[in-house]
């Protein structure tokens, strides 16, 4: 089964889902630039999200971009990936609109470990379609962020419970390590 498809469709997808996320951006009732302090907690909360979305899509182009065939087990995992990405604009927005309150960040976190399992799972079916002496599954080694990015969200989700705004600025450190494009991938197809 070709790959193209399975490429155009995420990417509409990721950009729906960006779409989605400024249009919770409301534009304030009034020409003073004190107007827009009230949507700051949107805006972090949107800034977050865009990088996250944007580290996902970032690293699923390089995925699959060093993939040569897919399979119908590859494209449900696809699919349910995208499924928990889709989610990220509602609770961005419940994150924000609630000044980073107790119960948005902790779904939030949920949500980052669901999308970081899905993820993890999508990587181990393209592996096992691959290879394990593919150039996709030595790129990918043993995957040390992915791993412990799921578990640093499940610490931080439970910080939250103590102070949302500790579990915040966690979720903020692991976008920060994600940041910086994964080359690992770059470096093996282009051997």
């Amino acid at each position: 089964m070709k790959k193209g498809r399975l490429e155009a469709f995420s990417d509409g997808v990721f950009a729906i889902i960006i779409t989605i996320m400024v249009l919770e951006l409301h534009i304030p009732h009034g020409d003073n630039i004190d107007d827009l302090l009230p949507l700051l907690p949107k805006f972090m909360s949107y800034v977050l999200s865009f990088v996250y979305v944007g580290i996902y899509w970032n690293n699923h182009h390089h995925m699959i971009y060093a993939t040569e065939r897919i399979n119908g087990a590859i494209l449900w995992s696809n699919l349910n990936l995208l499924f928990w990405l889709s989610l990220i604009p509602f609770a961005t927005a419940w994150m924000g609109e609630n000044h980073f309150s107790r119960w948005p960040v902790i779904v939030y976190g949920l949500l980052l470990i669901i999308n970081g399992t899905a993820y993890t799972i999508l990587c181990w079916l393209l592996i096992k379609e691959a290879g394990a002496d593919s150039p996709l599954a030595t790129a990918l080694g043993n995957d040390w962020k992915g791993k412990v990015s799921v578990i640093v969200y499940a610490i931080a989700v439970g910080l939250a419970f103590i102070n949302p705004w500790l579990a915040f600025s966690i979720y903020v450190m692991v976008a920060l390590m994600w940041f910086i494009p994964d080359r690992r991938i770059e470096k093996k197809v282009t051997e």
